[in-house]
């Protein structure tokens, strides 16, 4: 990798010919003050073209972001884990139109008995939480808190609108996971997909590979609050607490805790860009790939601000928060991680970083980067 500096920042790595201005609006968001370390990386036809980093990892400013840094990436993990179901559906263990509890009987009670796979993963299943009050380290425990999530009732009717679950989507596609293979998300990464950097339920060694990640300044805006978005985002026991760092990175939470490069991202995202291939194997079938891009609902988030069009795990970029591309999808992370694919111009790319902006979705950074690649097409 080749070394620049932008600022007080380093700056490395290569970004093919047609695509110089990507470094370019990668070092600037460097210059105007907004990074502290990140990582940009873009597939293109099975090809990395694109893989910037830049920065420091720690809040001294001692520590270089390099190849090996981890970041925590939130909710953009959520997309990972719905490359694992759609493997599945292709692989025929799942059925993205058969209900939940076909392989889950627990989840059935109180109104969700033909909640649908796919229903589930867009966030029409009217579980976005725990409305009752539970210990904030339940998140910690998965058989706890799938045994809890499959006996709530809804909290809206299912397939009247979509309701973004933050933490309880990865336990809900993770448990299905298990139940139908075997092995759940985090078994499915180390075993299957052992040489990608990505990882859920951290080692020690992985731990000590992660950058530092304060919080934003500033929570994000929800838009005018509603007991649901305060169920999804604000109770004390809305996402995990009461632990150490350690703790939360070594647990199973496919939904929040998933820590990656930019490089390891981008390229799982990319077999929904390249024809479901995966270093030159094909792992998703062309049947399960148009079913898991497939629009099941669009509308008014019931949590979000936005109004969304939901793939079967992932967001259709009918707003823009992906770039200028409307075949484009994707999925955000809490703080300003991104990653996105484009079956049309068979692309895929993802932005990690460690200072932590208050975006839900649309981090300008990110989409500085991702614009710059529509440009260089």
């Amino acid at each position: 990798m080749t070394a620049a500096a932008s600022g007080d920042f380093p700056v490395s790595g290569f970004a093919d010919a047609p695509f110089g201005r990507v470094r370019d609006a990668f070092a600037l968001n460097f210059a105007e003050g907004t990074e502290l370390g990140a990582r940009f990386c873009v597939f293109v036809e099975g090809r990395c073209v694109v893989d910037l980093v830049g920065g420091y990892a720690d809040r001294a400013r001692e520590i270089p972001w390099t190849d090996d840094t981890l970041a925590g990436i939130y909710s953009s993990g959520k997309l990972v884990v719905a490359l694992l179901v759609a493997r599945a559906v292709s692989d025929g263990k799942l059925d993205y139109d058969a209900p939940v509890a076909r392989w889950w009987p627990e989840f059935a009670p109180g109104g969700k008995a033909d909640v649908t796979l796919a229903e589930a993963l867009s966030h029409q299943s009217g579980i976005v939480g725990f409305a009752d009050e539970a210990p904030a380290d339940i998140w910690l425990d998965w058989d706890r808190t799938t045994s809890r999530l499959a006996a709530m009732a809804p909290l809206f009717p299912p397939r009247s609108a979509s309701g973004y679950g933050p933490q309880s989507f990865g336990f809900i596609a993770g448990e299905v996971l298990r139940r139908a293979t075997g092995r759940g998300v985090a078994r499915q990464l180390r075993e299957d997909f052992g040489d990608v950097d990505l990882h859920c339920a951290l080692r020690p060694e992985e731990i000590a590979r992660a950058a530092y990640m304060p919080k934003p300044p500033r929570a994000p805006d929800l838009g005018p609050l509603t007991e649901l978005k305060r169920v999804a985002f604000l109770k004390p026991w809305s996402a995990p607490g009461g632990v150490t760092r350690e703790a939360w990175m070594a647990a199973e939470i496919p939904s929040a805790n998933i820590h990656a490069t930019a490089r390891a991202l981008a390229e799982l995202a990319h077999p929904f860009a390249n024809l479901g291939v995966h270093r030159g194997a094909r792992i998703i079938g062309a049947g399960a790939l148009a079913a898991a891009l497939e629009e099941r609902i669009v509308g008014d988030d019931l949590v979000l601000p936005f109004r969304l069009s939901w793939a079967a795990g992932f967001m259709r970029n009918i707003n823009g928060h992906f770039g200028p591309s409307g075949s484009a999808f994707g999925h955000a992370g809490f703080g300003g991680s991104s990653v996105m694919f484009d079956p049309v111009h068979r692309i895929s790319a993802a932005y990690v970083m460690n200072r932590m902006s208050p975006h839900l979705v649309g981090d300008p950074r990110g989409l500085r980067l991702v614009n710059a690649v529509y440009d260089a097409l």
